[in-house]
């Protein structure tokens, strides 16, 4: 044991104590550490000495940055070692206090050396650690903060080298530092605590329904001092910042204690998270003592997930989750999104009609996992694995590990629906899956966790692409299932996904579901006509919810091209899969955070080379359409309950035959028109439309926004040709990032910005020579 700021410490027992507390003092929330970085790439031999480095060979960079702007198809992604540095000065009022810093990702391996010491090495892009600074920082003066990163295919981390693998993991230190200053008494961090399940605070809900709940606090406190230390552990719960709950203990901690706190709040009728509703709980954590204030604060939902007869219950009401996967890559910056983007990404989700994601395949960004409580979308957390295992020891470790601290992340969040400590699509041994399932148990004690993954002997949840289904029929373990993928490999090849490279067996390419937003009128339909059947036949097999393959187009490392089955771009714009999706959510949800409510789209361009059969979606119970005023009828849905499990089966109209003008749809419920559409013939462009496409998420400096250009006619009518150029700027605060000219897709140019303050972008159509 040590003094004030000492480390060593010794394990205490848990308290059991709810009692009343008064107010309390304020105290610091981590701080962003983002600013002030300087950055130096590696490109060609071997990485020199950063001290020999001269200042005009470092770049000043501000955090999340990635590696390198990347091209747009950028399978080719930079691999090799940079450094990040930082100079700070010893602050006077962190004198007797603890100094942490929280890394929220470095990939791959990252080295943290402060004032010439290694603190730490840590193995995984994916998953945050934390680091303990006190000992070795200055009395005063300046201090030297240097972190060395590594991103090249790596045995222990996995998952494939870069040239084999599906996805790309990009480089840098792409997501956030925080600066953390605690008092010697102070609350834990998670990922620092030996002790299972510890660390920090841990809520969990015994009970909870409509009459009452029960949120059970656990929380771990530390005693870094010399001599013993007696402290005020207080818990506060209010919602919309109204009071809603209290408990409040005197805790004894020894000289150099650990000790762990259990402590219970108790709910009268309750608002309850769910995706319907996810009503959302602010919780503080309190420590008050001689030795100094400590404060922890997280968001919450109260919510009771079940599984009984193979049917998801939440708070008792059963549901079947539709949902997708997620990459969370953006062009040109790869995983180095700003939180704002990472919400707007969840709000596209959402915006879809799915309330359910898996993110595939990797832990991803806290700002998205907030984003998933705020909105209401199920999470299925996934460790980094894709078609990769290595025997050796340390990658079981490293695993293993992994899950361990992505539960430990994300254990608070009331989203999380299931953990995926599994490696997708990977022949792994039965020790490792035991040692997987028993972590996820073991760091989330109770009945409230389920290690999901595609192995199905040991796992709570069975995983299971519809592409193996398909291609390995035979009788389905008894256990719950997610389809965890649908929708694109068993339209693509022969091999149900495990030969990625096997193109032999490729199949039409007009008849897959990878289809670019330029494809055209027919290859968007045939993707969604693959999708339809598709997710039809996912609701026949009792599965608790599907996860259509993919949400964004995403860049792979084995092929040139983009993976481009999303049903939205790698710029975020919408294929019609996207407005399929949204007609499949009943027409009495709606959400001022994502709009919903009734809809109808019409899935043409209605031009020249439109087909004279028209597709509309609806979560209507009837369509009318009409050109020019004149009625085409009015029908209900191509197929019958009877027929088709879908929610909301497309319509589809025989115009006769294509004549310029203007089509509307007309939705009706219970025979009142609820929503409409509509699509008018295009003249030739002649000029753009530009707006920042924000969602509505305010910016703040560093955040990466689309900026639009949708081609229009004469008439202001939008125009959906494809590869047409368009030049964008901006001025004041605004910087492109990428090229500024771009072609359209469907009608609209876009470019990523990055915000810095206020300014203004335009953007004008490119003339041909």
């Amino acid at each position: 044991m040590r003094n004030s700021s000492g480390r060593l410490f010794a394990l205490g027992m848990i308290a059991l104590l709810t009692v009343a507390a008064s107010a309390l003092p304020s105290v610091a929330a981590p701080q962003p550490w983002n600013d002030g970085w300087r950055f130096h790439r590696v490109d060609a031999g071997p990485p020199p000495d950063p001290a020999s480095l001269a200042p005009d060979q470092w770049q000043d960079v501000t955090l999340p940055h990635t590696a390198r702007i990347e091209d747009r198809l950028s399978h080719a992604a930079w691999q090799g070692t940079a450094f990040y540095q930082k100079t700070f000065p010893t602050s006077p009022t962190w004198r007797g206090q603890d100094v942490y810093l929280r890394f929220q990702a470095a990939m791959n391996v990252a080295v943290v050396s402060l004032n010439g010491h290694v603190l730490t090495t840590h193995l995984g892009g994916y998953t945050p650690f934390t680091i303990d600074l006190t000992d070795d920082l200055k009395p005063s003066g300046d201090n030297v903060l240097l972190v060395t990163i590594n991103n090249q295919d790596n045995p222990i981390t996995g998952p494939k080298p870069l040239k084999d693998l599906d996805f790309v993991l990009y480089g840098g230190l792409y997501r956030g530092v925080d600066l953390i200053v605690k008092p010697p008494v102070h609350i834990t961090d998670e990922l620092l605590s030996p002790t299972v399940a510890g660390g920090g605070v841990f809520v969990t809900y015994p009970k909870a329904d409509a009459d009452s709940a029960i949120v059970a606090v656990r929380t771990e406190l530390a005693n870094t001092t010399d001599r013993r230390r007696v402290v005020t552990l207080t818990q506060t719960l209010t919602r919309g910042g109204q009071p809603a709950g209290q408990a409040s203990s005197k805790v004894t901690l020894a000289a150099g204690q650990v000790l762990t706190v259990a402590q219970q709040i108790t709910l009268a009728k309750p608002a309850l998270w769910s995706p319907d509703a996810p009503n959302l709980y602010d919780l503080t954590t309190r420590s008050v003592g001689a030795a100094g204030v400590d404060e922890v604060r997280t968001t919450l939902g109260v919510r009771r997930y079940a599984i009984a007869r193979g049917v998801l219950q939440i708070n008792g009401k059963p549901y079947t989750l539709m949902g997708v996967n997620r990459h969370q890559e953006y062009p040109y910056v790869g995983y180095a999104l700003s939180d704002q983007a990472n919400e707007r990404d969840a709000i596209l989700i959402k915006q879809a009609g799915f309330d359910y994601v898996r993110l595939s395949h990797y832990p991803q960004s806290p700002a998205f996992m907030a984003a998933a409580d705020r909105l209401g979308i199920a999470v299925l957390d996934s460790i980094p694995g894709w078609q990769f295992y290595n025997p050796d020891p340390a990658f079981h470790a490293q695993v293993v590990k992994t899950c361990a601290d992505m539960i430990r992340r994300d254990r608070n969040h009331p989203s999380v629906l299931a953990w995926e400590c599994s490696l997708n699509e990977t022949d792994m041994p039965d020790d490792l899956i035991q040692a997987l399932h028993d972590t996820v148990h073991a760091e989330y004690p109770g009945d409230q966790a389920w290690a999901a993954g595609w192995k199905p002997q040991i796992y709570d949840i069975y995983l299971q692409a519809r592409q193996h289904r398909l291609g390995h029929p035979g009788p389905e373990p008894d256990k719950p299932l997610i389809v965890s993928e649908y929708g694109d490999w068993e339209y693509y090849a022969q091999n149900a996904g495990f030969h990625q490279t096997a193109w032999a067996d490729l199949k039409p390419d007009a008849r897959t579901s990878r289809q670019l937003l330029e494809g055209g009128e027919a290859r968007l339909q045939q993707q969604v006509n693959n999708i339809a059947e598709s997710h039809d036949d996912d609701l026949g097999t009792g599965a608790i919810a599907d996860g259509y393959w993919v949400m964004f187009d995403y860049n792979r490392g084995y092929a040139p091209d983009l993976e481009s089955s999303g049903v939205m771009s790698l710029e975020r714009l919408p294929k019609f899969a996207f407005d399929f999706f949204r007609s499949q959510r009943p027409a009495d949800q709606s959400s001022p955070l994502w709009g919903g409510g009734p809809m109808v789209f019409l899935a043409s361009y209605w031009d020249a080379a439109s087909s004279p059969i028209v597709h509309v979606y609806s979560n209507a119970d009837e369509v009318e359409l009409t050109l020019n005023g004149k009625s085409l009828g009015r029908r209900k849905p191509d197929v019958t309950p009877a027929t088709s499990r879908l929610a909301h089966p497309p319509f589809s109209f025989d115009t006769g035959g294509f004549a310029p003008g203007t089509l509307v749809a007309h939705a009706y419920i219970a025979g009142h028109e609820v929503a409409s559409d509509t699509v008018t013939t295009p003249g030739a462009p002649v000029g753009v439309k530009v707006w920042l496409d924000d969602l509505g998420v305010k910016s703040q400096p560093g955040d990466l926004v689309f900026a639009r250009a949708q081609l229009v006619d004469a008439a202001g009518v939008v125009v959906h040709a494809s590869g047409q150029p368009v030049a964008f700027t901006t001025s004041g605060g605004y910087a492109i990032v990428g090229p500024a000219t771009t072609p359209t897709t469907g009608g609209i140019a876009s470019v990523l910005v990055q915000v810095d303050g206020v300014g203004d972008v335009a953007a004008a159509m490119v003339k041909a020579p």
